[in-house]
C-alpha cells in the first residue's frame, strides 16, 4: 500500500504514518517512515511516540511495528466482521474440497484488501496476506468486484493509468472491459499470472442485499499446479452460497 500524502493536520499524518506500513513489515524505522510519507522525520518521531504509548504502535529498538490495539479495532469494523464470520464456513469447505489455498477481498478505492486467507494444506506459501493491498484491475477478486460495481467506479479506475504487476497485467482501458463484460456474463473471473509471476486465481463475485457486490471469493496457486478453469464451478457454487448467507 502506499500511503496518501500528509495534509496539515494531526489526524491526516497520523494517517499517513499508519497508511506507511506494508504488508509484510515487521518493524520500520522513523527515516523510512519519513521517506514513505514526506513528513520532517521530527514529526514522524513525535507521532510514533504518541502511538505507541496509545498502544497503536509497538517499539522495537529504534524501529516501530502496528500494535495489537489497532487489530483489536479492526475487529470491531462491522462490514467486515460479519462478511468474514459468514465466509469463513463456506472458505473451509472450498478450500476441503479443492485442497487449494482460498481469499475473501473487499474492494477499496483502487485496489483490494484481502479479508481473510486460508492456506491449502501442505501447499506453497503464496505472497497474499490479510490486510494485505493489490491494484483491483491485476487480481481476479479484483476484477470479479469490477465486473459488478457501478459504471462510475469502473470509470474512476480508468481515469488514471491501469498499473502493471507483471508482463501479464491488463493495462489497456479497452481490454481490460472486455475482460469485464465477459465476467459480467460468466460470473467468474481469472489471475493469470497478472498479480505475481506464476500465480494463478479463478475468482466470483459476492453479493449482499440489494444485488450489491459486496466481496469476491477466489481459488489461488501457483500456475506450474493449478488450473483455474477446473475450478470455476466451485468457486463459483460457494460465492453464491455465500451470497445467500448475506441476504436478510
Amino acid at each position: 500500500m502506499t500511503a496518501a500524502p500528509a495534509g496539515d493536520s494531526l489526524p491526516s499524518r497520523i494517517a499517513a504514518v499508519l497508511g506507511a506500513f506494508r504488508a509484510g513489515d515487521d518493524a520500520v524505522g522513523a527515516a523510512e517512515l519519513a521517506r514513505r510519507t514526506g513528513l520532517p522525520r521530527s514529526t514522524v518521531h513525535r507521532i510514533t511516540g504518541d502511538l505507541v504509548r496509545a498502544g497503536l504502535l509497538e517499539r522495537h529498538g529504534r524501529k516501530v511495528s502496528l500494535g495489537l490495539a489497532l487489530f483489536e479495532i479492526g475487529q470491531r469494523v462491522p462490514r467486515q466482521r460479519v462478511l468474514r464470520e459468514a465466509a469463513v464456513p463456506f472458505m473451509s469447505d472450498l478450500r476441503e474440497a479443492t485442497r487449494q489455498t482460498v481469499h475473501l477481498a473487499v474492494l477499496d478505492g483502487r485496489e483490494v484488501v484481502y479479508v481473510e486467507k486460508l492456506t491449502a494444506p501442505g501447499g506453497p506459501p503464496l505472497p497474499s496476506a490479510v490486510g494485505g493491498r493489490v491494484p483491483a484491475t491485476a487480481t481476479g477478486v479484483g476484477k470479479a468486484i469490477l465486473a459488478f460495481s457501478p459504471p462510475e467506479t469502473v470509470e474512476a479506475l480508468l481515469s488514471a493509468p491501469l498499473p502493471r504487476l507483471t508482463e501479464r497485467t491488463i493495462t489497456a482501458p479497452g481490454l481490460l472491459l472486455r475482460e469485464l463484460r465477459r465476467i459480467h456474463r460468466e460470473g467468474v473471473a481469472y489471475d493469470r499470472e497478472e498479480s505475481g509471476p506464476g500465480v494463478t486465481c479463478v475468482a466470483s463475485p459476492v453479493f449482499g442485499p440489494g444485488r450489491k457486490v459486496v466481496a469476491a471469493l477466489s481459488l489461488s496457486g501457483w500456475s506450474s499446479g493449478m488450473r483455474p478453469a477446473r475450478y470455476a464451478p466451485a468457486v463459483r457454487t460457494a460465492a453464491l452460497a455465500l451470497t445467500r448467507a448475506l441476504r436478510p
